[in-house]
């Protein structure tokens, strides 16, 4: 069954939302129609997202985004940052900087200036590392878009996905997202998709009348 799907954060539409999706697809495979093992979402500017289920988890099958060595970032990127240390290298994909860093402390310790990182729009602002408990953490800036920071961010795995698959030579990785709340994310590489698992919780039931 399809469905179509659209994103919205307070301040405008967005292309693609991780989280939103595996909401939505956790109501449509649990509680509209339990007996469908996938379901189908008709997007604007992300084509045909599909969702399925995968023991407990949902597995959602995202386009792959590839990432390239940015050289000629803007020296405000660093201001913002305002981290201990430069990163090792900085990326560019899917219009975000993502700082790549040693080690998983400097992205749990960073205190970005979310001001300066707005003032980089259309640009948003990521920061990786490899992990401790895990292949690689994270952590993602948008505050131009709505999104000072985001707890659990999809769409920027699409880029992680396929860079640490080709660093760490694996197909099938764990990550950890290190925002306040946090969320782990199964991430796997899929030929020119990538596989995104997680779990959704429902918290609680209303009904819209328009």
């Amino acid at each position: 069954m399809d469905y179509e799907l659209r994103w919205f954060t307070r301040v405008c539409e967005i292309q693609l939302c991780g989280h939103a999706t595996l909401a939505a697809a956790h109501v449509v495979l649990q509680e509209i129609a339990p007996e469908l093992a996938f379901v189908r979402f008709a997007t604007r500017r992300s084509g045909s997202l599909k969702v399925r289920k995968d023991g407990t988890y949902l597995a959602m099958d995202f386009p792959a985004l590839e990432s390239k060595d940015c050289t000629h970032y803007p020296e405000q990127l660093l201001q913002a940052l305002n981290a201990k240390y430069a990163p090792m290298k900085v990326l560019e994909g899917n219009q975000t900087y993502i700082a790549v860093y040693g080690d998983e402390d400097s992205v749990r310790h960073l205190l970005p200036d979310l001001r300066e990182i707005g003032e980089l729009h259309p640009y948003v602002v990521a920061v990786t590392a490899p992990g401790t408990e895990v292949d690689f953490v994270s952590r993602y800036f948008a505050p131009s878009y709505g999104v000072p920071e985001d707890p659990v961010t999809g769409s920027l795995h699409c880029v992680l996905t396929p860079y640490w698959a080709k660093r760490f030579s694996r197909e099938h990785l764990r990550a950890r997202q290190r925002s306040e709340r946090g969320g782990d994310i199964y991430c796997e590489m899929a030929g020119e998709r990538v596989i995104l698992k997680g779990q959704a919780v429902l918290v609680k039931k209303a009904d819209l009348i328009i």
